[in-house]
């Protein structure tokens, strides 16, 4: 029997790094991220420990889909919902409530689903609207691994390991990511 499971709570929960190795032990998956360059971020990842062969990347911006692709990493808006998967997963749940993107977030919530497992991955706002839903999900809410303290302005390359970076709007974000993984190669920038 299928199973759809929501994992929830505050970031760095390492609720993505669960879902992508659940992905993993699975023969086909896919994950829907919100941000292009966590999209890309991912995808390296799979390539790494699956092959380029094996994994697909469609983002708005990219299109990476090799004829032998059994796992699709992409963003939300983009992820082809006609190719069947055992496992599916969709990350940042919390914005269905975006005014912008919420619609698509709130279809794959609604709809996507792997043929084996689904996880709604998110913050744990979205425990009441999920169990509005009655979608039947088993529910798992994470911890924090660490604590988070406010360092305030500083360089990209004075940031201490394990940084979050804050930004307020996606151009930002975009902006930023760009910066950091110029400045700091091919460190791990999102996720």
């Amino acid at each position: 029997m299928p199973t759809l499971k929501a994992i929830l709570g505050p970031t760095n929960t390492g609720k993505t790094h669960y879902a992508i190795e659940r992905m993993l032990g699975h023969g086909t998956g896919m994950i829907g991220l919100p941000l292009r360059l966590l999209a890309r971020e991912i995808y390296d990842r799979v390539v790494a420990a699956k092959g380029a062969s094996a994994c697909a990347l469609i983002t708005g911006e990219e299109r990476i889909e090799p004829p032998t692709a059994r796992y699709w990493v992409c963003t939300v808006e983009s992820m082809p919902l006609h190719q069947q998967v055992d496992f599916l997963a969709v990350d940042e749940i919390q914005l269905a409530e975006d005014r912008d993107r919420g619609h698509v977030f709130t279809d794959r919530i609604l709809n996507a689903r792997g043929r084996s497992e689904t996880l709604l991955l998110g913050a744990e706002t979205m425990r009441a609207p999920l169990r509005e839903l009655d979608l039947h999900a088993e529910t798992d809410i994470r911890e924090r691994f660490s604590e988070l303290r406010h360092v305030g302005p500083t360089k990209v390359t004075k940031l201490p390991k394990r940084s979050a970076i804050v930004a307020f709007s996606a151009e930002e974000v975009y902006a930023i990511g760009e910066l950091a993984a110029q400045t700091l190669g091919h460190r791990r920038v999102f996720g």
